[in-house]
């Protein structure tokens, strides 16, 4: 079945190292509304985000893969994914 024609998930992220929590959090927004999920910003700080998003799950995994990447200027050092299926 494609990716947009699969019932929606969910997952919860925590992603640990250094953050800048607005830069991080107007990347969150930005890759999130570039792949049509929707997103919860949970908790943010300078030590780690934790953001609930559903969708495709092919697309939560590129948000996974975008974030873990982060923004230019904060630091992911571990990821942490708890699917809510």
């Amino acid at each position: 079945m494609p990716a947009s024609r699969r019932p929606a998930s969910r997952a919860t992220f925590t992603f640990s190292g250094q953050i800048r929590p607005d830069s991080f959090a107007e990347f969150a927004a930005h890759r999130a509304a570039r792949l049509s999920i929707a997103l919860d910003t949970v908790a943010l700080d300078a030590t780690a985000a934790r953001l609930r998003v559903s969708g495709a799950p092919d697309l939560l995994d590129a948000f996974e893969m975008a974030m873990s990447l982060g923004p230019a200027d904060c630091l992911v050092r571990e990821v942490d994914r708890n699917d809510n299926n």
